[in-house]
């Protein structure tokens, strides 16, 4: 027996019309190097409809990749809607990769045209020419001084857009599973590979983001998203926020501490999400400025510290929510907010299921498997496996059919991540597969011991690596960042681990350096970390 109901796609121009409609006076605000510029969705949408016979007018094929190259802002959130709901693919660049990077992504990519920030073109354009696929570079005049070359491929955004028609009627695109945009790996073995978005996974994505155990995002909030644009499509929040009809600030290439936390304040700011290294830099600030409109702060990426989170639940009552996922994930797979079973649990163990991963968002299915044999392993909170995950926005394959082996024989995404889940799915990650240190035939958690390493009042970051031992094929190192003005020792920090963590994991060496290498998405770099270090 068939259902009797409608067989409508899901596609990204929905959550277009719907905002178009409905929401037409919600803000959007956005900080430029001339000072901050207020608009509204009904002018945003206007614009997304210019855009899109400029995209015709420039000649883009469908299904055609149009590369971005720019901050967070409004033009660009006119670029995650005007591209895909005409039949194009949205490819975000990551602007704090090296131009080599750049270029080898965009060629892999062969995108047709790149839309770019003029105070970043001076980063791009030296590689212009290796760009070979590259027809134009539309200049996004952010009020920049940088010189623009005089090349027929510069267009300037203002003026096309000032010159275009607006599209009439209703976008379409029949085939849900169309593409509509595409984001690169961060490369941290290997070259970066591309996982390619449906309009499909993209509506689905955003509709579990609103989910109350997730984000929550509704039309009454107010959003910054400091995750960047070009990071996993900043976890997906733009596309959640204009389903919801939430207002949105958007920080451009204001990402100083300073900064953020007055918008945060100005704005009354209820819902904001970015990477651990952000909400470091904040947190000696927060006692200075009213946040009282948080309801909640994301944090992912990597890894959030114990002590971080705590340090912003002291500081203004709201902890930092940690939220798990990859690009290949797009991202949002599991969010570690308490649950009802948790009910009655003493501060300090909420304080630990705080640090989980916490449990996976409707859709996402994940296990955990041994390394060695491939058999799923038990909920019981202890024994620890790869951690895999399937779902209707998780990827199936890289684009190019790349990293065969990074996905598993039925299906299911292998994640690089060892975990442990508890028998209500709650996980726990304990490393990366590959910054795991096997000491004596034994597994060290690096992720432990940065936790409980920066736990220390004295520690403003840490990171632990494997050094090479000839006895016991592996022994931990510990790489600290003193706070500033602060004076510490190897044996302090021993002195502090000793108490936490078995005798065997107390790393042999403790070096301190004046900061941590990072990757372009604000993770620590410990491959970095270990060329500047072992060599």
């Amino acid at each position: 027996m068939q259902a009797l109901m409608q067989d409508r796609p899901l596609t990204i121009p929905h959550i277009f019309h719907r905002a178009e409609r409905q929401f037409q006076d919600k803000r959007i605000v956005t900080t430029t190097l001339r000072g901050e510029v207020e608009s509204t969705y009904a002018e945003w949408a206007s614009r997304v409809r210019r855009l899109a016979t400029v995209l015709d007018q420039l000649g883009v094929p469908e299904g055609a990749r149009v590369a971005t190259f720019g901050w967070n802002t409004q033009r660009h959130l006119e670029l995650y809607f005007g591209v895909p709901c005409t039949g194009r693919v949205l490819h975000t660049l990551n602007i704090r990769l090296f131009a080599e990077q750049v270029s080898y992504i965009a060629e892999h990519a062969a995108d047709d045209v790149v839309f770019v920030d003029r105070s970043l073109l001076p980063m791009l354009w030296p590689v212009a020419d290796q760009l070979t696929t590259v027809r134009y570079f539309v200049v996004l005049d952010d009020g920049a001084d940088s010189e623009i070359p005089d090349d027929p491929r510069i267009r300037d955004y203002e003026e096309l857009l000032a010159a275009a028609e607006p599209f009439r009627g209703r976008f379409e695109v029949a085939d849900e599973n169309a593409a509509a945009a595409m984001c690169y790996t961060s490369g941290t073995t290997g070259q970066p590979k591309g996982v390619v978005y449906s309009h499909r996974s993209t509506v689905l994505h955003s509709l579990v983001s609103l989910t109350v155990d997730a984000v929550g995002l509704s039309e009454r909030d107010t959003m910054l998203p400091v995750v960047p644009m070009f990071h996993v499509n900043a976890w997906g929040l733009p596309y959640a926020a204009i389903f919801a009809g939430t207002s949105i600030v958007f920080p451009g290439p204001a990402m100083k501490p300073e900064a953020l936390v007055s918008m945060l304040e100005r704005h009354r700011v209820t819902t904001t999400a970015g990477v651990p290294t952000i909400w470091m830099g904040m947190l000696p600030l927060l006692g200075d400025h009213d946040l009282s409109s948080l309801r909640v702060v994301v944090g992912g990426g990597s890894a959030i510290p114990t002590a971080l989170s705590e340090g912003w639940r002291e500081a203004i009552g709201i902890p930092i929510t940690q939220a798990w996922g990859m690009t290949e994930t797009s991202p949002l797979a599991s969010v570690a907010s308490p649950r009802s079973h948790h009910d009655g649990l003493s501060a300090e163990q909420l304080i630990e299921v705080r640090a989980t991963q916490g449990q996976a968002v409707p859709l996402v299915d994940l296990r955990i498997v041994d390394m060695d044999t491939g058999e799923e392993q038990p909920w019981d909170g202890a024994t620890p496996g790869e951690l895999q995950a399937a779902g209707p926005w998780i990827a199936s394959s890289y684009y190019g059919d790349e990293g065969r082996d990074a996905f598993t024989s039925d299906g299911w995404l292998r994640t690089g991540d060892v975990a442990t889940m508890d028998e209500h799915g709650f996980v726990r990650l304990v490393d990366r597969t590959k910054d795991l240190v096997k000491s004596g035939g034994e597994w060290i958690s690096s992720v432990e011991l940065e936790n409980h390493i920066m736990a220390h009042e004295d520690v403003a970051e840490a990171a632990v690596i494997a050094k090479p031992d000839p006895k016991w094929t592996e022994r931990p190192v510990a790489c600290v960042v003193t706070e500033e003005g602060k004076q510490l020792t190897s044996e302090q920090v021993f002195d502090h681990l000793r108490q936490r963590v078995a005798k065997w994991w107390l790393p042999d060496e403790v070096w301190f350096v004046d900061e941590l290498p990072k990757t372009s998405t604000g993770k620590f770099s410990k491959k970095t970390l270990r060329e500047q270090l072992l060599g």
